[in-house]
């Protein structure tokens, strides 16, 4: 699988290649700096050191995904990305490889896993983004995207430089998904409102195991400058009934955001979630949460955050245990230099089950701790 991932992402940045060449209209310079901008190349590298308080023999940080390992330095991800926005009645397209610990997580069922495989022993390579946009002349533009492209839903990203935190939270883990397949159409009608429609073949799904596709909507407002709102809504057929068929599954996320000064930015990012005959006992499951979040810009070379979640996973569909989890996380930033960012950062989390290990035991503890330093560098 990853010979045949790395031999299509080598096919496709060919093909970008010529096109860029074909497109140009005067000799292009030959610097690098004129050839990465050609390509829309950009290279992302994370990695850091986790440490758990209680030192686990399972050498595992519980309810933990990207950071998973326990007193172990990881490389979390080494992206390189191409990337051409689309104007008004052009193409643009979007090819993401990544490689690391992370993209073990990450991959979409039938592209590089397969369900009921374990991600900690899957691939670390992921065809993480590849799609094509064009912006038809309508309006302020209709926008057309198929492919494999990121989730819309949640306050999180995969690329730990785009949160205000070096850990995911519960709610990026657990709640929502991270890639669909498929077509999205988008327009915004003005600077305050915009829309977004996709079909996709549903939660991390490179090859749909649904009856039916994913549909999913999400509005954009931004009544002021200083808060804006998505309202994200899917609902589609997925695996997972208790008989082993496929039910049908409901996902509602909101993100609003507040920057009542330049220097401050408030966040809070709520999801509701059911699906049907996929409890334990034959019913409909459901999960539901809320997280919020604040960063504080003291300067250009140092900011802080601070997050905080609530989890309920109400028939353990989710995590593996019917249970109510919380965490807070505190996360220091320093931009030591240019377009270098290193996070120490300290999380507790706990719940209402025994859910965390002890240095001997697995899964008898209700409270575990944990400190990490992620160094994150984009080129």
């Amino acid at each position: 699988m990853k010979k045949r991932i790395l031999k299509a992402a080598l096919l496709l940045i060919l093909l970008f290649v010529s096109g860029a060449h074909a497109e140009e209209a005067k000799p292009a310079g030959t610097g690098l700096d004129d050839i990465k901008n050609m390509l829309g190349l950009s290279i992302y590298l994370q990695g850091g050191y986790n440490y758990n308080f209680e030192n686990p023999d399972s050498g595992e940080n519980r309810l933990r995904v990207f950071d998973h390992k326990a007193n172990s330095f990881t490389l979390d991800l080494a992206q390189i990305v191409f990337n051409k926005d689309a104007a008004v009645g052009g193409v643009g397209y979007r090819l993401k490889l990544s490689a690391g610990e992370t993209a073990k997580f990450i991959h979409a069922t039938g592209l590089g896993i397969n369900e009921g495989d374990d991600p900690a022993k899957s691939d670390p390579f992921d065809l993480t983004e590849a799609y094509i946009d064009y912006v038809a002349p309508l309006g302020k533009g209709l926008k057309f995207r198929f492919g494999k492209f990121v989730t819309l839903h949640g306050a999180e990203v995969i690329e730990a430089k785009d949160d205000m935190n070096y850990s995911r939270g519960l709610l990026f883990n657990f709640a929502i998904p991270f890639t669909h397949t498929g077509l999205m159409v988008g327009y915004p009608f003005s600077d305050k409102f915009g829309v977004n429609f996709y079909v996709v073949n549903g939660w991390d799904n490179f090859k749909d195991e649904g009856s039916s596709k994913t549909l999913g909507l999400t509005v954009n407002l931004t009544p002021v400058e200083q808060v804006s709102a998505a309202f994200n809504f899917m609902n589609g057929r997925e695996v997972g009934g208790v008989t082993g068929g496929d039910t049908n599954r409901f996902l509602s996320d909101t993100v609003i955001t507040i920057k009542p000064a330049k220097n401050l930015t408030f966040v809070v990012n709520g999801d509701y979630a059911v699906q049907s005959d996929a409890a334990p006992d034959g019913g409909d499951a459901k999960w539901y949460g809320i997280a919020g979040y604040c960063k504080y810009d003291f300067s250009d070379l140092f900011s802080a955050a601070l997050r905080a979640e609530y989890f309920d996973d109400n028939d353990g569909v989710r995590t593996g245990t019917a249970q109510k989890v919380k965490e807070v996380t505190f996360t220091p930033e320093f931009r030591v230099a240019k377009n270098l960012i290193v996070r120490p950062e300290y999380r507790h989390d706990w719940s209402d089950k025994h859910a965390f290990d002890s240095q001997h035991n697995t899964l008898d503890k209700k409270n575990q701790d944990t400190v990490a330093l992620g160094v994150m560098y984009m080129w």
